[in-house]
């Protein structure tokens, strides 16, 4: 059974839904296998079951440790078990997912506790293992703040705050909002294809409640070719960003930062990403067969959350 996410995008964007559950249930970890059910109410064909945030929860408790961040692998390159700030960004992610969560704020404050003096987090902090871990990572300068890590992070925060006021409250958000907001006036040239991604989304999700955000986003705009596609650098051959990764909202790039064809040209590219198997694929590099595996439950939840969002924007300007 496929499901046309809405006929005003693409007639062409049909998605074998079937197949997508059999690839979750066959290969993705326990997590995405929860997300999936709460997201697409899909876990055996029968509908959504009771508990499904209950079970989508216990099965993030999984990665946390006692300091109230998150470790273990929750980001699949970064398999040491130390609490790490890009982890954090994934329990964010699932937070929003699942309306809120008491321990959302907590990882606000395990994040304000490893928060440098100028606002950001480190690219990582030391590892305690080795195994597993991709070099970037692995070679992180851990005493200075990282932008992208900063950005990406505070993003998904920011996703979790709109349905969480402990987490909207909380005074890491704006420590990290204000280092972003330097750090991006601060750049000079066109910086890293991740860093310029992830400047735009902290910016565009910035932009209602910081008004220097939107002058920021509309300089750095001018680095983003009007394709939106961008050669990451030091990456696979095939690895380029596109333009519906330099969305904060899953989807949804910034209002006028693509024409509205390469928008739908990237919402069919994505749709027709679909595996054999029922699954999506990543270009990033792989370093060991099970994080590849994770990179792949991960990817394909992402991709439907997009085409599913987007549809719903359609929907919600047409009504």
């Amino acid at each position: 059974m496929a499901t046309d996410l809405h006929t005003d995008l693409n007639a062409d964007l049909n998605i074998d839904m079937d197949k997508a559950a059999d690839f979750m249930a066959t290969h993705a970890r326990v997590l995405d296998r929860r997300r999936f059910e709460l997201l697409f109410g899909r876990p055996a064909r029968h509908g959504v079951l009771d508990g499904v945030r209950e079970g989508v929860v216990a099965a993030l408790d999984g990665y946390r440790n006692p300091d109230g961040g998150y470790g273990w692998g929750l980001e699949p390159d970064l398999r040491s078990p130390e609490s790490q700030p890009a982890t954090a960004a994934h329990a964010f992610e699932v937070f929003a997912e699942v309306g809120g969560h008491p321990h959302a704020a907590r990882l606000c404050d395990w994040l304000d506790s490893v928060t440098l003096p100028d606002g950001g987090v480190p690219f990582a902090l030391p590892a305690t293992g080795e195994a597993g871990n991709a070099p970037w990572w692995a070679e992180a300068d851990t005493s200075v703040s990282s932008l992208q890590i900063t950005a990406f992070t505070l993003v998904a925060a920011r996703r979790a705050a709109r349905v969480d006021p402990a987490v909207a409250a909380h005074r890491w958000l704006e420590r990290a909002a204000r280092y972003c907001l330097d750090a991006i006036g601060s750049l000079d040239g066109r910086p890293h294809a991740y860093v310029l991604a992830f400047s735009v989304r902290v910016l565009d999700s910035l932009r209602d409640d910081h008004p220097e955000a939107s002058a920021l986003l509309e300089r750095l705009a001018e680095q983003v070719p009007g394709d939106g596609r961008v050669r990451v650098e030091g990456g696979t051959e095939n690895e380029f960003l596109r333009p519906l990764d330099f969305a904060a909202v899953p989807g949804r790039p910034p209002a006028g930062l693509f024409a509205p064809e390469i928008v739908r040209a990237d919402l069919a590219e994505l749709a027709s990403g679909q595996r054999e198997d029922g699954g999506w694929t990543v270009e990033y590099a792989r370093i060991s067969p099970a994080g590849a595996m994770d990179w792949r439950g991960y990817e394909t939840l992402r991709v439907l959350t997009a085409l599913r969002e987007a549809g719903e924007l359609a929907r919600r300007t047409t009504d």
